[in-house]
């Protein structure tokens, strides 16, 4: 057990980001409570594509939660013996031309391979690129079903969970939050959690600080396909996907507008297309479903993780990817929360830095 024995703390969402927080506070003894709006997993964490990628390709300040992403879930996976990832590694690549683009890999870096180790690993390619890059590390998982294999480890250590349970404001003591106001009535605490996605807009407005977050629109499609289609994750300028075991293939792509021709059936459609010319076999995969998720990103899109400023008691946990960072951040979060050990790589992700002093 951490310091934190009977420390009431309310996490308020139960996507994998407030799953994993409440999972990491319970098993560190804190007195947990769970307040989900609807049901476990069904925001953006019901329509996440739940790559779990560690690199970046551009200069990011938040590298070392990234670096610690991959080992934050082997580590889970050894706790929870439902929480199913496949690391399949990630095929990424730009152009399938003979000339390497810059990110689409190349044989002498550190994760470049050639022609002849992408056919390996996808012998379904119909046009393989000369070069590309492969992330052995990196995987996937089913982001809901792993949503509830941290819920209901936070259970076996306690925690309690309300779904169907929406929060209509805070009860303060001063300029300390003190508890959650509900239609049951107040769940008092000592810390509340803030882990709502983009429902966090509306709360931290309750509390007179809002926090700058665009609910950003995305498209998950689901086909039924043959099995062993695709063997790792493909990123490519044609398609993304990946395959489950239960043989699903998934692909996430742009939403673009509300037009007709771009809601989600049609862009499933077109999407199809283009997969069955990028891969033998798939000529018969079918369409099960496509949908919006929308995914909470700060303005500058770095995370917020940390205290509010001016306002006591009370933690934020919002992010994207949420799916990576989920396990690595429920770690830290109950860290700081409980154990007072503030942590450098979270430095970065403070609220603060969108509260300016007079």
């Amino acid at each position: 057990m951490g310091n934190g024995l009977d420390k009431r703390v309310v996490v308020i969402g139960a996507g994998i980001v407030g799953a994993s927080v409440a999972y990491h506070l319970a098993g560190k003894g804190a007195d947990v409570t769970v307040v989900e709006a609807e049901d476990i997993a069904s925001g953006v964490t019901g329509s996440s594509f739940a790559w779990l990628n560690a690199s970046h390709p551009e200069p990011d300040p938040i590298a070392p939660l990234r670096g610690a992403a991959i080992d934050a879930y082997r580590r889970l996976e050894t706790q929870l013996p439902d929480m199913k990832i496949r690391w399949t590694g990630a095929l990424s690549y730009r152009s399938t031309s003979s000339e390497a683009l810059p990110g689409s890999g190349n044989p002498t870096s550190k994760n470049g391979v050639s022609r002849s180790r992408i056919v390996d690993l996808e012998p379904n390619l119909k046009h393989p690129p000369h070069y590309a890059s492969y992330a052995e590390e990196e995987g996937a998982l089913d982001a809901v079903a792993a949503t509830h294999a941290l819920i209901a480890g936070a259970q076996a250590n306690g925690a309690r969970i309300f779904t169907q349970t929406r929060v209509l404001g805070f009860a303060r003591q001063g300029a300390t939050v003190t508890g959650v106001e509900t239609a049951m009535g107040v769940i008092n605490a000592d810390v509340v959690v803030l882990a709502a996605g983009t429902g966090i807009t509306k709360l931290t407005n309750m509390l007179g600080a809002p926090l700058p977050i665009a609910a950003s629109p995305s498209i998950f499609i689901r086909y039924k396909a043959p099995p062993g289609l695709v063997r790792t994750l493909i990123s490519s300028p044609e398609m993304e996907v990946r395959q489950c075991l239960d043989g699903a293939l998934l692909a996430a792509e742009d939403y673009l507008d509300n037009a007709v021709e771009n809601q989600p059936a049609a862009i499933a459609l077109r999407t199809a297309k283009a997969i069955k010319n990028e891969l033998h076999g798939a000529a018969s995969i079918e369409l099960e479903s496509a949908c919006v998720g929308l995914r909470p990103i700060p303005a500058d899109g770095i995370p917020f993780i940390g205290y509010l400023p001016n306002i006591g008691g009370v933690y934020v946990c919002v992010m994207h990817p949420g799916v990576t960072l989920a396990a690595i951040v429920g770690r830290l979060a109950s860290e700081e929360i409980l154990d007072n050990n503030a942590s450098s790589a979270l430095d970065p992700c403070r609220p603060d830095r969108f509260f300016f002093q007079a």
